[in-house]
């Protein structure tokens, strides 16, 4: 018994300081539908198994729509919510979501199999945060325990979804933007590794291609080959814009280390991420990580854990939505 008595007053202090830095593992429970719900990581990870199988850009597709969410109003779902008329206006139209973000729709089918099994029981947020885990290992990265019992949210702010870590900004802004979420330099080095899939839009990046810092000529630091290579499928010409390009041409599909390896060949897509080989302060991680393909993937879990616990709804605070695209009224 008095074994037990000193270890209720740390657990209480471990939980208040999570709570200070916005994180709230103590509230949340990778068991919390085992007995309300027993069937829910199947039937999510089907779902996220038909449709990485019907397109493999969609693994990417739903980690960033995870990301999206808990960097504006914590993950909450709100990245879900459709606009209603002038009444309510969601996060879709941001500028970082309009025409970029996807997967709505398979967040929308699975949540419908999972009111068919267990109705009213099941958040869209904890069902985005599982979809994103089941994205990354179904793509080859390791499978990782996520803590449930969010709740859903019963607003969209897009002021906040306007300021998402942007390819265009620098390394101390993104790293402010980060810590303003309780998350750290390594968190910003390890999430950027979700860029190993998916595809960015040429006009994020065409500036190092023909213009670089307002030069007229192309970032020196690129690597010659892979210079090239992108001019000819980015042409410097406005229709080019929206023409996609995996972020990590070696390994497109497969989530492996190939971005950091990428990254210190210089042949790094994005300039927000190329900076992360440069700046003193990530450097030594990015090699790192290049070098060492577990640790990368086993800190990828642990890095998207913390950002899933980001200013989380718990207990009687926010909904559990039917449908989620729309708050209940």
């Amino acid at each position: 018994m008095e074994h037990k008595s000193r270890k209720v007053p740390f657990v209480h202090l471990f939980c208040l300081l999570l709570l200070m830095s916005q994180l709230v593992f103590c509230q949340l429970d990778n068991k919390f539908y085992d007995s309300t719900c027993p069937n829910l990581t199947r039937i999510v990870r089907y779902g996220v198994w038909s449709a990485i199988n019907n397109d493999t850009r969609m693994a990417a597709s739903l980690v960033r729509l995870h990301f999206h969410d808990c960097f504006v109003n914590g993950c909450d779902g709100s990245i879900l919510l459709d606009d209603i008329g002038s009444t309510f206006v969601g996060e879709k139209t941001s500028l970082a979501n309009n025409n970029s973000a996807r997967g709505y729709e398979v967040i929308d089918k699975i949540k419908a199999n999972v009111e068919k099994a267990c109705p009213s029981t099941v958040s869209c947020s904890d069902i985005l945060a599982l979809a994103a885990r089941d994205a990354v290992s179904i793509a080859g990265g390791l499978y990782y325990y996520v803590p449930l019992g969010r709740r859903d949210g019963r607003t969209a702010n897009i002021t906040a979804a306007n300021e998402l870590p942007s390819p265009f900004e620098s390394l101390d802004n993104i790293i402010a933007k980060f810590s303003s979420k309780g998350l750290d330099i390594k968190d910003v080095v390890v999430l950027s590794g979700a860029h190993t899939i998916g595809f960015a839009q040429c006009f994020t990046f065409k500036p190092r291609l023909f213009n670089f810092g307002g030069s007229g000529q192309p970032d020196p630091q690129l690597d010659a080959s892979f210079l090239k290579g992108l001019q000819t499928v980015c042409p410097n010409q406005v229709d080019s814009d929206t023409t996609l390009v995996p972020l990590d041409s070696a390994t497109v599909a497969k989530f492996d280390n190939s971005y950091f390896k990428n990254l210190v060949n210089n042949s790094g897509l994005l300039q927000s991420d190329h900076v992360l080989s440069t700046d003193n302060r990530t450097a030594s991680m990015v090699l790192y990580y290049s070098k060492y393909l577990y640790p990368f993937l086993k800190d990828f879990g642990t890095s998207m854990v913390k950002m899933g616990n980001i200013g989380v709804l718990t207990g009687q605070d926010g909904e559990i939505r039917k449908n989620c695209r729309v708050v209940n009224y």
